[in-house]
């Protein structure tokens, strides 16, 4: 009996100690869940009915203060931008200006440049800072990021004034060669030497304007809406034909190899206008003699297999300097050298849309002296196409560059070898 009443005694001790450590920890939890976090909005009290509603759905950031500088209120969005720290508004001028407008009402802007936070490279962000009261004794801040806006200007500003410059270079050209050839219209064999000059600077004018409505087509044109699957033989077989006037002027053999059987999903007219850029480019910046290589080959990643086509030439190569802009526009690496070989500049910079448009990518492999690399990659015929595709190994395509220098000139180049 005495052993019963002890274990009575104990459970009920347990049960009490039990209850306890419960009601503790519920407690605890609702503390806990009441403590402002700083990814969301946290709201005190005093903000008028609404304004929590209204700001959380706002796109800018969103800070209000109150009549001593203490945040009331701040977005996530605001934290990200480094707007908020500790609880305080960190930049000065936007202090400042919700001081001035809380003394008098009035409604503030301005644009700032904000140094960014974590990068170390001194980028300056560029935000619009707008101040307005909000009630009688808080002042809400909003903050809208106009970085990218300013960058796309900035590409849209330069476009223009690249365009401009490229357009009155031939049409200059053609107007004093016409005047020369007027003045000595009694010297035929200074009028035929003209109108040969007259003639390139015409061609030069005529591939221009086509490249830049093949730009303006890439970049308004959705590809998948003519999209269908292309063999890469009869692509690679297009871009050789289209140079192969050129390549035997200067002795520059051309091989293939590894296309047989692979098949990539896009539009046809694009993809073939693509990968021309690519080896008109390497047989335009190849030495006499030399060799332009494009080989295929089908990598797996996942949500669906990949395919490489690679375009090696054995030319001049590229600077460190200079690799990260040659996707750009009229950017050219060695003017004069592209003056002599008729290029625009925006041969790769076509190529490169093109990939993105079709949920690929290109990229270059290049060392001076050696020659350059470069690798469109597009998404197989029939292969998922909602993922984003992995640079290629610069082992394999310095591998694969190296391969087709050694090769002779009668033998076909294989696939570029797929390194583990």
């Amino acid at each position: 009996m005495d052993v019963n009443a002890a274990v009575a005694a104990l459970a009920a001790i347990a049960g009490a100690c039990t209850g306890v450590i419960a009601m503790l920890a519920f407690r605890w939890s609702e503390r806990d869940q009441a403590r402002p976090t700083r990814s969301s909005l946290h709201t005190e009290a005093g903000l008028p009915p609404g304004v929590d509603t209204v700001l959380s759905v706002l796109r800018s950031s969103a800070v209000v203060l109150d009549e001593s500088d203490s945040v009331v209120k701040a977005s996530s969005a605001a934290y990200a931008l480094g707007l908020v720290r500790g609880g305080k508004l960190a930049v000065d001028p936007m202090l400042h200006m919700a001081r001035d407008t809380r003394r008098d009402g009035e409604i503030r802007q301005v644009e700032l440049d904000l140094p960014r936070r974590g990068t170390g490279r001194g980028e300056a962000l560029a935000v619009s800072a707008r101040v307005a009261p909000l009630g009688s004794r808080l002042v809400l801040l909003l903050v809208e990021d106009l970085t990218e806006a300013r960058r796309i200007e900035a590409v849209r500003r330069d476009f223009v004034a690249n365009v401009s410059h490229e357009l009155k270079t031939p049409t200059g050209a053609l107007s004093l060669l016409s005047e020369a050839v007027m003045d000595a219209s009694d010297d035929p064999e200074a009028v035929t030497r003209f109108a040969g000059r007259m003639q390139i600077e015409a061609t030069r004018l005529t591939n221009l304007v086509q490249e830049l409505i093949d730009l303006s087509r890439v970049q308004n044109d959705d590809p998948l809406e003519d999209a269908e699957p292309v063999r890469v033989e009869e692509l690679v077989a297009e871009a050789i034909d289209r140079s192969r006037h050129a390549a035997s002027t200067k002795q520059i053999t051309m091989a293939a190899g590894g296309a047989a059987d692979l098949r990539v999903w896009g539009n046809r007219g694009q993809l073939a206008a693509a990968l021309g850029n690519l080896v008109e480019n390497a047989v335009n910046y190849s030495p006499a003699r030399t060799r332009v290589g494009i080989a295929a080959r089908r990598v797996a990643v996942p949500g669906g297999d990949l395919i490489e086509i690679a375009v090696t030439d054995q030319g001049i190569g590229i600077s460190e300097k200079d690799r990260e802009r040659v996707f750009e526009r009229f950017y050219r690496v060695d003017p004069a050298r592209s003056r002599a070989t008729g290029g625009t500049g925006l041969g790769l910079a076509i190529v490169k849309h093109v990939a993105a448009s079709h949920g690929g990518e290109v990229t270059m492999w290049s060392s001076e002296g050696q020659g350059s690399t470069f690798t469109l990659r597009l998404p197989e015929a029939g292969a998922g196409r909602d993922r984003t595709p992995t640079g290629p190994d610069e082992v394999a395509q310095r591998r694969f560059h190296h391969d087709v220098n050694d090769l002779d000139q009668s033998t076909e180049i294989p696939a570029p070898e797929v390194l583990p």
